[in-house]
């Protein structure tokens, strides 16, 4: 009786063994890979859709290609790509992410950059994607794609003798000394470094008296006496009169009041003054000698010797009537006097 019992039971244990193995044999093809010991285990997921593309098909060995995978999946996921630790005959250069979201789904570009080490048809490592979802971590394992790799010899190289060669031993290799060239050179660089030192010497710069500049109305009115001396009227040259009164009325003003004059057009010179104010300033004729000088600068008007006379003492008249001499400066009332010696 105990003998059957025992057979009875073998039976079962077969029994089990066999229905195990034909359930795992049956499981569909997209079950994931069971993961390494240690590792820390998350579902799986799938995107909506995998487009895969490599760059270029066909790649030396050791030169880099593009491994380009576009994953279309629900916009609340987030895909990111983990660096592969063992890559066998591929080497890791780097990655890039692009993340395109649309209506009802999100585009998610990977561009992962490698390089083979492996001669003929070879596969490219699987890529393992981390999955960021509303439900929990997720995981998702892209199988790789074959790429063909040849060798850096052309094809007749091997008919012709040329073949790649293993490492050689160390041999010794003699080296030339360069002290006697290293000491010229630096004779040369010391006698260039004394010649510059005595030229910076016999040319280096004087201290040279630079008398205080005139006052302002005082270079104003000599620019103007320079310019009644030169004629330029009565030798056909209205324009170059008019341009030259122009620029003396223009830094005056500018230096002056402190706005840059010189740089404005006649509308934002009269806008600036007026917004200053200046007290004594004959806005009425300083507003007709700019157009006056505007036409015949830029409109070619003819002005008569009488207009330029006139231009050229309105002038001395506005000088005389804005510029005020600064006051000297006093000395508090108790200062001590100076001891006489």
């Amino acid at each position: 009786m105990s003998r059957w019992m025992a057979r009875i039971g073998m039976v079962l244990c077969v029994g089990v063994l066999t229905l195990a193995s034909s359930a795992g044999a049956q499981a569909p093809k997209g079950t994931p890979p069971a993961s390494p010991p240690g590792a820390p285990t998350h579902e799986q997921t799938q995107p909506l859709d995998v487009s895969v593309r490599v760059d270029p098909q066909q790649v030396r060995i050791g030169d880099p290609f593009t491994y380009h995978v576009v994953l279309t999946h629900p916009k609340d996921h987030r895909y990111e790509l983990a660096v592969p630790k063992e890559t066998g005959d591929f080497e890791f250069l780097d990655q890039t992410r692009q993340r395109q979201d649309g209506a009802d789904s999100a585009t998610t570009t990977f561009a992962v950059r490698m390089s083979a080490f492996a001669l003929g048809t070879v596969q490219v490592p699987a890529l393992a994607f981390d999955v960021a979802t509303p439900e929990g971590p997720r995981q998702y394992s892209l199988p790789g794609r074959q790429i063909e790799v040849t060798s850096t010899l052309p094809p007749e190289a091997e008919g012709q003798g040329a073949d790649l060669f293993d490492i050689q031993p160390p041999q010794e290799v003699p080296i030339r000394s360069w002290r006697l060239v290293l000491a010229l050179l630096g004779a040369l660089a010391a006698g260039l470094l004394a010649w510059a030192l005595i030229r910076w010497w016999r040319n280096r710069p004087k201290h040279v008296f630079v008398p205080p500049p005139l006052p302002l109305d005082v270079r104003t009115r000599k620019a103007l006496d320079t310019l009644k001396t030169e004629n330029l009227p009565a030798r056909g040259l209205v324009k170059d009169h008019y341009f030259r009164l122009s620029e003396i009325v223009r830094g005056y003003l500018g230096e002056r009041y402190g706005f840059e004059a010189l740089e404005c057009t006649s509308s934002e010179l009269m806008s600036s003054l007026r917004r200053l104010a200046p007290p004594g300033l004959p806005e009425d004729k300083l507003m007709r000698f700019v157009s006056e000088s505007d036409m015949v600068k830029y409109a070619r008007a003819d002005a008569t010797p009488e207009s330029c006379r006139d231009a050229l003492l309105f002038g001395y008249e506005l000088v005389d009537k804005t510029y005020v001499p600064p006051q000297p400066i006093q000395a508090p009332d108790n200062a001590a006097a100076p001891r006489v010696q």
